[in-house]
């Protein structure tokens, strides 16, 4: 049973397995960092190899030399059981390294000794950034050479040793899956560089509190992360929804599902989002508008995916987009003409109407022969209010019990009819909305885009950044978090995360490979953190202590966004968590 838990949560051992033989799992070369070498910064060194443990707020700059202040001899952790913790060990030199190899020898104490496969070591990988436009956002579209990019730390490959070029720091992404059953306690383990003819012990420490972080499956944080099965098409160059297709996928979701992912993201039509991104979404259902005036609807596609997204756990909601795509253009193949074509439809008009009726209708038909009907939602992404009402009322035409589900903004109108609501970060419902959603149990998240400079998910956002989210809606009500892109990848997304639009790493949080990244760790860790104070909340509430509820409290008041302003987010999130763990 518990390598059964450990197999399902360990993010970077899932990626290794698979795709043993693909290119997207070789090395790979990164791009010549802009920026110079900082010689004063490798003035303090000698020509010998050097290891320290650094932190996980920190992105390490690749060709300067960590100040002494950034690094510390030893790590020193703490865990519930069950959860996955991290560290950074940094690996730095002046002369380039044929072969590194990192290896952790071992974790025990008392009677008790980790697994082999508990910790896992991962080089992190540098990849190409920009930064945020003249008004503090990453919206709009761009070209590389308008803004300053750089060599940012992100992605940590499948393996554990590398060469090193002269002048380089290597950081390496220590992950430490803590078993269910692990005994509470302090744990020891090593870690072992060797470089050529030199190895190098660095010691740990972990302590093990006497408490237990359910698994995955179980967490409530409502996670969604929009998934685009096209990119991963391209990337591995196979047919569209083959065979080859979903087993190309398979480790990425897998990724996402130990995440705690709660969202299917599915396509009602073609290219709901005006081809914003490198990949269109297809449709996964095909519109056929038959010679005598009527409609077919193929749900082929449609039903493998949420069957196979199910299969790997994520099954909580099918959301399907969209009924009010941006360029409100509808495909459709014409069995006359025998040929596709689309029409272009407001809301509200005859047209639109005539053309959405009969499939919600069939669609609802559908969905309740399969069973899904109870958990999908017709999903929308920005619209405005008055379109929106006009597609609410062909859906409860269709049918009233049909679900709705909303990233966009607060429509007061809109709090009682929208199932799955989701606003952005920078607004908020009243208390009284809030109350009454949780009372039916709607689920009532927030989201973060290119619009916010802070806190986000770029790749040259602060990591703890991607952590806050997790805080952030634990201290102001919310049942989890949004944003809009799991893999939708840009052109090269190994070695450039910049885009034509959005700033850099808008539009993905994990690689190729599959490869995980600091931003995708760091959000589990939110959300780990999320699942914790709700798991203590409701045992002080059962045991009516109102003083351990009133330090809760307390912890969760700094999280604040406006604090973010002064305040870097790591500083917030670890304050909170150093008293968190006390509780």
């Amino acid at each position: 049973m518990v390598n059964k838990i450990f197999g399902m949560l360990l993010l970077v051992a899932l990626q290794q397995n698979a795709f043993a033989q693909s290119p997207l799992t070789r090395d790979y070369k990164e791009l010549p960092d802009p920026r110079p070498v900082s010689e004063a910064s490798w003035q303090a060194y000698d020509q010998q190899v050097h290891v320290a443990f650094g932190n996980t707020d920190t992105r390490y700059e690749k060709r300067n030399a960590p100040a002494a202040a950034q690094t510390t001899e030893t790590w020193k952790g703490t865990a519930w059981k069950g959860e996955r913790v991290h560290t950074q060990l940094l690996i730095w030199t002046a002369k380039p390294l044929d072969k590194v190899t990192v290896q952790v020898t071992g974790i025990t104490g008392g009677q008790f000794k980790f697994p082999a496969n508990a910790v896992q070591a991962g080089f992190v990988r540098y990849v190409m950034t920009d930064e945020l436009n003249k008004n503090g956002g990453g919206c709009g579209y761009r070209k590389p050479q308008d803004f300053d990019s750089s060599l940012v730390a992100d992605g940590i490959d499948l393996k554990n040793s590398n060469a090193i070029a002269g002048k380089t720091t290597q950081p390496v992404w220590i992950s430490i899956q803590v078993p269910a059953n692990t005994p509470a306690g302090n744990y020891t383990g090593t870690i072992e560089v060797t470089a050529g003819k030199s190895k190098i012990r660095k010691q740990f420490q972990l302590e093990v509190l006497n408490r237990t972080l359910s698994t995955p499956d179980k967490w409530a944080f409502h996670l969604d992360l929009w998934q685009s099965p096209d990119a991963v098409a391209r990337m591995y160059n196979v047919k569209p929804w083959s065979d080859a297709h979903f087993a190309a996928m398979k480790p990425y979701m897998q990724m996402l599902a130990a995440a705690g992912q709660k969202c299917i993201t599915a396509t009602l039509i073609h290219d709901p989002w005006n081809s914003q991104t490198q990949d269109v979404y297809g449709s996964m259902i095909k519109w056929t508008k038959k010679k005598d005036g009527s409609w077919a609807y193929d749900y082929t596609i449609f039903d493998k995916w949420v069957t196979y997204m199910m299969s790997l756990g994520i099954k909580k909601e099918i959301n399907c987009y969209s009924m009010i795509p941006w360029n409100l253009k509808f495909y459709y193949f014409d069995e006359a003409a025998n040929r596709d074509t689309f029409i272009v439809a407001k809301p509200g008009s005859p047209e639109y109407t005539a053309h959405w009726q009969p499939m919600l209708n069939s669609f609802v038909k559908h969905l309740k022969q399969k069973g899904w009907f109870g958990i999908t939602t017709i999903a929308m992404d920005e619209r405005p209010m008055k379109d929106m009402q006009e597609a609410l009322t062909i859906i409860r035409k269709a049918d009233k019990d049909l679900k709705l589900s909303l990233a966009g903004s607060h429509h007061g109108p809109l709090v009682n009819e929208i199932y799955d609501y989701c606003i952005a970060s920078g607004e908020a419902f009243t208390k009284e909305e809030m109350a009454a959603r949780k009372a039916k149990g709607w689920p009532t998240t927030f989201y973060t885009c290119c619009t916010e400079g802070y806190p986000n998910t770029f790749t040259f956002s602060p990591p703890a950044e991607s952590a806050f989210m997790g805080w952030y809606a634990a201290a102001k009500g919310y049942d989890g978090y949004l944003r809009w892109a799991f893999n939708c990848w840009v052109k090269d997304p190994l070695t450039d995360s910049r885009f034509r639009a959005w700033a850099a790493g808008d539009t993905y949080f994990v690689y190729p490979g599959p490869r995980s990244s600091i931003r995708f760790e760091r959000l589990v860790e939110g959300i780990q953190d999320f699942e914790k104070i709700r798991t203590l909340r409701a045992e002080f509430e059962k045991n009516g202590d109102k003083e351990k509820l009133q330090q809760l409290e307390d912890m969760l008041k700094p999280v604040e966004i406006s604090a973010l302003k002064t305040t870097p987010a790591a500083d917030v999130i670890n304050a909170a968590k150093a008293k968190l763990n006390t509780l």
